[in-house]
């Protein structure tokens, strides 16, 4: 049986993550290589682990991967997409909240049959809502606590002025549409768009955001109502080196990986 080769676009946290849990062996598939906008720091990194895989350029990547795995940034999803699609090849998102913005990348995996997979990233409970979602939903709320440093540099917080380092005490600084939250905090809130596409839709699910200095975990709160009753879920996730990122988004997609080349599926 022929291994399934991936290619990682993007080689900051999340990228560096996947290709150490396949240079230990932990997810049984070959690396095609790597791309990034910094080649030089993409090199210096691949020549820390045990494999040779190369850097290559985007077209070299797709051309030589089953699967492309996106790390690097919702800005890349559009191009990339339609790249590796009109290839003939699979892609895993990690720029979720990026599909808001890109609906068509949805319709052109449909059209062309190649996946389209989408990890659930930093937040829990997505198979609980897509099951609760075949039935009628009356709401859908997402409430994400961060500290002020996982939020600076957000579109939203430059638009609106927020002083994120003036705050003395726990301040809501949005509330809106997942559509919304997409749009203003674009590496802050991917997982609300993951939640709204597990349920009612980005136009109707609202996220509430809260910036909390001090706070060392990044905590999300989802509460579902619906015909199936009533669903409240808690996390609190420990960042990665990079403080808009959890570490569990880089597990998630690990596992998600590991669950696309085995026979065997657990959840829904």
């Amino acid at each position: 049986m022929n291994r399934t080769s991936i290619g990682i676009v993007g080689c900051g946290a999340i990228g560096k993550a996947v290709l150490q849990a396949v240079d230990r062996g932990e997810i049984e598939v070959d690396v095609a290589g790597v791309c990034s906008r910094t080649a030089s720091t993409a090199q210096a990194f691949m020549d820390t682990l045990e494999h040779d895989w190369p850097v290559l350029s985007q077209a070299e990547l797709i051309e030589a991967s089953d699967l492309v795995v996106e790390a690097a940034g919702g800005d890349v999803v559009e191009q990339l997409a339609k790249a590796t699609f009109d290839a003939g090849k699979d892609l895993m998102l990690i720029s979720v909240g990026a599909l808001v913005r890109h609906p068509e990348v949805m319709d052109r995996s449909r059209e062309t049959g190649c996946r389209l997979l989408m990890p659930s990233g930093a937040i829990i409970g997505l198979d609980g809502i897509k099951s609760a979602s075949v039935g009628h939903l009356d709401h859908v709320t997402m409430t994400s606590r961060k500290s002020p440093a996982a939020l600076d540099g957000a579109p939203y917080i430059i638009e609106h002025e927020i002083d994120l380092w003036g705050l003395t005490g726990e301040t809501e600084v949005f509330s809106g549409s997942a559509t919304e939250a997409a749009v203003g905090f674009p590496a802050n809130l991917n997982i609300s768009v993951a939640v709204s596409f597990a349920g009612i839709g980005p136009d109707r699910t609202t996220v509430k955001l809260v910036a909390v200095p001090g706070l060392g975990r990044n905590c999300h709160d989802i509460e579902v109502e619906g015909e199936f009753g009533l669903m409240r879920l808690h996390l609190e996730n420990i960042p990665s080196e990079n403080p808009k990122t959890g570490k569990l988004t880089a597990m998630s997609i690990i596992r998600t990986i590991q669950q696309a080349v085995d026979p065997v599926h657990l959840g829904t």
